[in-house]
């Protein structure tokens, strides 16, 4: 068997294979012969069917099927010793003509390969690293939340201007069906708060969003609007009104402070301040981690050229999956997947070239730290190591949590090497400024 490659561009190439009566003929004789006892042809009993009418009722099938295992096995073993570097699998040329009877056999292969380039982790970029702090006015609103939420709700019977009301928000024309509960100071306008005093349980109010908090992004928090629909956004909502209430704020006492943070470990308002910090600050560090993350991976995206096989790419999305897709369809699924594509390769050779690999001690290290943070929320704050290896040991037999986890230790790890190699520029924001940098705004 002959076999080469065709080189079409730097990313599309042709596998050519030439398949000759040799390569096969030897597998085809030994299945005809296992075929012989067990063919059956009308006239003849079973076992005693002449061996050139089993070739002529099956030796065109058979021949076929040995020839593709021929073809499959060769192709695969060519791939793996020119180290091909491919994206998706091969895809075979349809040949309408193709005449398996012909004494050489001739078999092409469409190959997309992973392009060839450089990442510079240290080119200059404005990237901003945040530091995000949690300032006094958001440390009393969270006391206040705090004092609200362990306190008393008395119900009444009708709306008041101090009223926790809880309800539904509901506008089915744009997909909005949301149970929330709010105090009317919530509300950018007077108005609009006026309009539910007076009201009772079954109550129906209807408002439009346009205008209705004084950040857009809160119909996200009391609606749940995605993000790309907040601005601008101008439909009636009609509330329905479940439950009034009026909160009797929890006592600051040391029963409150132990109840929430454990015994003894808050003891003061000013404690609790303190603890409320850090907690929001540990909070926001990672979200602002989660920033800088996707902002660099843009930067890199952006400013990392490469060719991909696109069009292969595309003819390569209508043959994998249980659905197979019309050329229209890969090319919106091509559209939607190229930027993930190209991160990860930039994300792998990242990985190689500054040899970042991950282990099985860094899966049980990241599982367990992240074990006994879910167990300190449900105030399990000292388990033993036993309890903690145990649970790991069940996670890490799974091979579903295992990868998912993979995705987690390789982005830590990349994250790393981001704050250290692209040397972002640090800025420290209060929370309300880091949103409106997020969001672009």
């Amino acid at each position: 068997m002959d076999i080469k490659r065709v080189a079409i561009d730097a990313v599309n190439e042709t596998i050519v294979m030439n398949v000759v009566h040799m390569d096969y003929k030897g597998q085809v004789a030994k299945r005809i012969n296992e075929k012989l006892p067990l063919a059956q042809v009308k006239g003849f009993r079973k076992g005693q069917v002449p061996k050139d009418l089993v070739e002529k009722q099956y030796g065109k099938a058979i021949k076929q099927e040995e020839i593709k295992k021929v073809v499959d096995l060769a192709l695969e073993r060519y791939i793996q010793s020119e180290r091909l570097n491919l994206l998706g699998t091969p895809l075979p040329k349809v040949n309408e003509n193709f005449d398996w009877d012909a004494e050489e056999l001739t078999f092409e292969y469409e190959i997309g390969l992973v392009p060839n380039f450089e990442i510079d982790l240290e080119a200059k970029n404005d990237i901003v690293k945040y530091i995000v702090t949690a300032d006094d006015k958001l440390i009393d609103g969270q006391v206040e939340r705090i004092q609200k939420q362990f306190g008393k709700a008395n119900p009444v019977e009708k709306v008041t201007a101090d009223s926790d009301i809880t309800g539904t928000f509901v506008n089915e024309e744009n997909g909005i069906e949301n149970k929330t509960t709010f105090s009317l100071s919530v509300f950018k306008d007077k108005k609009t708060a006026d309009s539910f005093i007076g009201k009772e349980v079954g109550d129906v109010v209807t408002v439009n969003t346009k205008g209705l908090f004084e950040d857009d992004h809160q119909l996200m928090d009391y609606l749940k609007v995605p993000h790309d629909n907040v601005h601008n956004l101008a439909v009636d909502v009609a509330f329905t009104i479940e439950t009034i209430n009026v909160s009797e704020p929890a006592e600051l006492n040391q029963e409150l402070f132990d109840k929430l943070f454990g015994e003894g470990k808050v003891a003061s308002l000013e404690d609790l301040k303190v603890k409320i910090k850090e907690d929001a600050e540990a909070q926001f560090a990672q979200q602002a981690d989660q920033k800088l993350l996707m902002d660099v991976q843009d930067f890199l995206i952006e400013n990392t050229k490469f060719d991909l096989p696109a069009e292969f790419l595309k003819k390569w999305l209508q043959t994998v999956g249980e659905k197979k897709l019309s050329a229209e369809e890969a090319e919106v699924e091509y559209a939607r997947s190229e930027k993930g594509l190209r991160f990860q390769l930039i994300e792998g050779k990242a990985m190689a070239q500054s040899n970042i690999q991950i282990t099985f001690e860094d899966l049980k290290a990241f599982a367990s730290n992240a074990i006994r943070q879910q167990m300190a929320q449900f105030g399990q704050t000292n388990p033993t190591a036993e309890e903690v290896e145990g649970i790991v040991a069940r996670v890490l037999s799974n091979q579903e949590e295992v990868k998912r986890l993979s995705e987690q230790v390789v982005a830590a790890k990349l994250l790393d090497l981001f704050k250290e190699k692209a040397n972002p520029t640090t800025k420290e924001v209060t929370y309300d400024e880091f949103i409106a940098a997020s969001y672009g705004e």
